[in-house]
């Protein structure tokens, strides 16, 4: 029989996963912007360093511990990806992509219903979102009031979502989504450029 030396324990077979459910609880009661990867080692029971094996960095850690469908840098990399004049087409064609595939719209659901009721949940959807789309494409947008804007546009998405897939109102939940894009992008164009 060894003896344990003092410290943190190495990782086992589930070290990942409990780095997850710290990270989980941290970013649900203390949000994003508090939520540091050596305090998740701590709670974890880890050393910090085990934390940096499996999650490259804080952003990296908040999209696999939310469990959600998407990269958030993926998204913003693919909004900014062509010119400004179609923006807000790229705006909308990304939000229903993730919403309409299966899983994409399961988690979602879950994800807007804990949201509304959780007012830890959404501080930490609020900074960890802004951070990693939101900011982006407000800064690729390059005007003073670009945060307002961009926060205009997320009203719009969140309450597309709200009525289109939680509350289910119809005509809108049975629309086609390309006619959904069609009369969507130009309001949120506008929003973005105008």
């Amino acid at each position: 029989m060894t003896a344990r030396t003092p410290g943190r324990r190495p990782g086992g077979p589930d070290t990942r996963g409990e780095i997850l459910k710290a990270a989980r609880e941290s970013f649900a009661s203390k949000g994003f912007a508090t939520t540091s990867l050596r305090a998740v080692a701590r709670e974890a029971g880890v050393d910090a360093a085990l934390v940096h094996h499996y999650f490259a960095s804080k952003d990296e850690l908040f999209i696999e511990s939310m469990a959600l469908p998407i990269d958030p840098r993926q998204v913003a990399a693919r909004i900014l990806d062509g010119p400004t004049d179609q923006l807000g087409r790229r705006v909308i064609t990304v939000f229903l992509a993730v919403w309409e595939s299966p899983d994409g719209q399961q988690r979602m659901k879950a994800l807007l219903r804990s949201v509304v009721s959780s007012d830890d949940v959404a501080r930490t959807m609020r900074e960890g979102i802004a951070r990693l789309i939101l900011q982006p494409v407000g800064q690729a947008l390059g005007v003073p009031d670009a945060e307002l804007r961009v926060a205009l546009v997320a009203s719009q998405l969140m309450g597309l979502a709200m009525i289109r897939y939680i509350v289910e109102l119809e005509p809108i939940a049975a629309t086609d989504v390309a006619d959904l894009i069609d009369r969507m992008a130009p309001a949120i164009q506008h929003y973005l450029t105008a």
